[in-house]
């Protein structure tokens, strides 16, 4: 069936008859569907400080608005991808996208917690879709150049997180909550580029391997060491995203409340830590390529402890300095454990993108929420400091087994 496909389709793409090749253009418009996408959840935490005073309300109000975007994100994504995987739909993504407009226009004219609590559903919901179809495009495109094409992908979703903050700082801090509005223009742009990506999709799906008939996936690895390996990363990806997200949801909290900076001044600080996230993003797959990516792994988490440990006791110079170290350190761990783990289970590509995207934005959620509580009991400065050891777990690295030796 796949061959059929395939001699229908060389005159869509001259590279798309070797499914080998690498179509960048497709990779370089997904990923700024992801930037568009990004900016646009980033508005989210980046109104925090606004909500708080207009609403009057706690750090665990805020937290739980971040679990219902985490959470709902989190629920779907795996159920998205374990569906498509089985029934591929093509124009998911423009469809996705929607939802993330109506969210954003609800969250303008929110005039109550609840209603701010619905839009970050919608906008969640819309993140749920995105993530695990993006990333199968990715894959898709990508040839034998899967780690380039996830830090691409990733490096377009960093980039708008980081761009996030700073056009709050600039239009919705002087202008108010009815500001978002504007932004609604990027989604509707989202839509137009998916739609077009959705139709370069339903030509190609040949360029991806579907599961085997017997529905599993063809893993080199016994059951055990599977189920071992898959732990790990779920262990690795909790230290990741709980400690960014303190970063992403309370830096700008951290930064005011220890070295008394304005809100505006903040978010620029904040700016400067997506920023590096985004850069050191697109490092962490094409290495991976090179030299393997375990060792990927192994560097960016734990290599992160020294300064994470260092954060919370130097001055706001050094915090800044620290603060881009650590978001270029870290940034480059999840393009290695998503690619990890579709190697480690081929044929499940939209699953496992779903599963760990989803585990990303759940396990942020939760530690958001967690943390916002242990922020109104014990002081902003607290969480910091308990969560500057988080990044030791990476030290679990040592018991995933080497796919990419294994390969050869």
């Amino acid at each position: 069936m796949n061959e059929t496909t395939a001699k229908d389709e060389p005159a869509v793409i001259p590279a798309t008859s070797q499914p080998t090749d690498t179509v960048l253009a497709l990779i370089f418009a997904i990923s700024a569907s992801h930037l568009l996408n990004d900016t646009i959840q980033a508005l989210l935490p980046s109104i925090y400080p606004i909500l708080k005073e207009s609403y009057q309300l706690s750090f665990a109000q805020l937290g739980l608005i971040t679990f219902t975007f985490q959470l709902t994100a989190s629920l779907l994504q795996p159920l998205v991808g374990l569906v498509t995987d089985r029934k591929p739909m093509p124009y998911a993504l423009p469809v996705g996208m929607t939802f993330t407009l109506i969210g954003l226009v609800c969250l303008a004219h929110s005039t109550t917690f609840p209603t701010i609590l619905m839009s970050a559903a919608m906008i969640g919901t819309g993140s749920a879709v995105f993530h695990p179809e993006a990333s199968r495009i990715a894959f898709m495109a990508a040839g034998k150049r899967r780690g380039l094409a996830q830090s691409i992908f990733q490096v377009g979703g960093n980039a708008g997180s980081a761009i996030g903050p700073l056009l709050a700082a600039l239009v919705i801090v002087p202008h108010g909550q009815r500001s978002i509005l504007a932004f609604s223009a990027i989604a509707l742009l989202g839509v137009v580029i998916l739609t077009f990506i959705g139709r370069w999709q339903s030509r190609n799906f040949h360029r991806i391997k579907r599961k085997a008939k017997s529905g599993t996936a063809q893993s080199a690895f016994p059951r055990k060491t599977v189920v071992l390996a898959l732990t790990v990363l779920v262990a690795l990806t909790f230290s990741k995203y709980v400690y960014l997200s303190s970063l992403t949801s309370y830096y700008t909290f951290y930064l005011i409340d220890r070295f008394h900076i304005s809100v505006q001044s903040s978010q620029y600080y904040l700016f400067l830590l997506l920023a590096a996230v985004a850069v050191g993003t697109i490092a962490g797959g094409p290495i991976g390529d090179r030299i393997g990516r375990k060792r990927v792994i192994w560097a960016s988490i734990l290599g992160v402890a020294p300064f994470s440990l260092m954060l919370p006791h130097v001055g706001l110079g050094m915090t800044a300095a620290l603060s881009v170290v650590i978001g270029l350190v870290l940034a480059s761990a999840f393009s290695a454990i998503l690619v990890y783990a579709q190697e480690l289970l081929p044929g499940k590509v939209g699953m496992i993108a779903g599963l760990f995207f989803g585990l990303a934005f759940g396990i942020a959620g939760i530690g958001s929420a967690v943390l916002g509580k242990v922020a109104d009991h014990q002081g902003i400065n607290f969480v910091f400091q308990i969560c500057a050891y988080l990044p030791l777990i990476g030290i679990l690295t040592v018991f995933l087994p080497d796919v990419e030796a294994d390969k050869e």
